[in-house]
């Protein structure tokens, strides 16, 4: 068995672009009674991220922090990795309340969505930090950023 210093960071691509979570419920009527269901670009979205993501063997079971560039096909959608939080549940992590500190980045490309995922447990700030400034998807301008912003918090 793998421990878990062996598996950190982890960095990993799932294709396809994420629904909203927000815009990801639609109103049916089951036995007569209102009810809220997954839509199916949703559910479409949810199938296809489990084939493809890791499960990890151990999960995290520590606080964890998450770097995500999602690239979009079109500039139409909101940023919105709340569904794809989810469902990393019982996939990498326990609980998605293990998320404590995100970092999420819009991005186009028209021919190929997909999402950069990396996690990395939020007791290694050396290891985010190297992440979130090397990982190849971030603009330089979001590099500026993320070195300001790390040099004004103290850790």
């Amino acid at each position: 068995m793998r421990t878990m210093q062996q598996l950190l960071p982890i960095t990993f691509t799932i294709h396809g672009e994420p629904a909203s979570k927000s815009n990801s419920r639609k109103l049916v009527t089951i036995r007569g009674r209102p009810a809220f269901i997954k839509s199916q670009k949703a559910r479409d979205y949810g199938e296809s991220f489990k084939q493809q993501c890791p499960k990890l063997d151990p999960m995290f079971d520590g606080d964890v922090a998450i770097i995500m560039t999602i690239h979009y096909a079109s500039r139409r959608p909101d940023l919105d990795e709340t569904l794809i939080l989810d469902l990393m549940q019982d996939l990498i992590y326990t609980n998605d309340r293990q998320v404590k500190e995100r970092h999420t980045y819009w991005a186009l490309d028209k021919e190929s969505p997909h999402t950069v995922i990396t996690i990395v447990p939020l007791d290694q700030k050396a290891a985010i930090a190297s992440a979130l400034l090397g990982q190849g998807s971030v603009s330089p301008d979001q590099k500026k950023t993320a070195r300001r912003r790390s040099k004004g918090r103290a850790g």
